[in-house]
């Protein structure tokens, strides 16, 4: 029996249906948290939307801060990987990359330090129903998802 092979697409831009689509699925009663300086990227596995990412408070140069929304964890592969570290550290050529995850949130929490994110703080009681966010970071020189050259 053969299997046939998964099929990713990634697909990147400042798309406001995306950044909707990840407010919606994180229960964000609006979108004003992105600002006007983004873009973002959506994974689709097999034709279907699953995962988007909102580089959002993007200072070119500088830093970004990652919002990510996933309904499958099939987002989560080397090419996705790779993209989306290239996009930050060398097309926008950012130092760091900053993102909070929910403290309750074990799956993400496992993630982001598998990933290479380090710990960096807390947001006590921050979200909406009183939880508090665990804030985590990368700089550069720490990505270890950059694209070998």
């Amino acid at each position: 029996m053969s299997k046939e092979a998964a099929s990713y697409n990634i697909i990147s831009g400042r798309m406001p249906w995306l950044v909707d689509w990840v407010s919606q699925g994180l229960g964000e009663p609006n979108t004003d948290w992105v600002g006007t300086n983004y873009y973002t990227v959506a994974f689709y596995y097999n034709g279907k939307l699953v995962g988007g990412l909102v580089c959002h408070d993007l200072r070119l140069g500088c830093d970004v801060w990652w919002t990510i929304y996933t309904t499958n964890k099939k987002w989560c592969n080397r090419k996705v990987l790779h993209h989306i570290f290239h996009l930050a550290f060398d097309v926008c050529k950012c130092r760091r990359i900053s993102l909070g995850v929910s403290r309750n949130n074990m799956a993400s929490l496992s993630l982001v330090k598998r990933l290479g994110f380090k710990f960096e703080g807390y947001l006590r009681g921050y979200r909406d129903n009183g939880e508090d966010v665990i804030l985590f970071g990368m700089l550069k020189n720490e990505c270890l998802w950059k694209e070998k050259k």
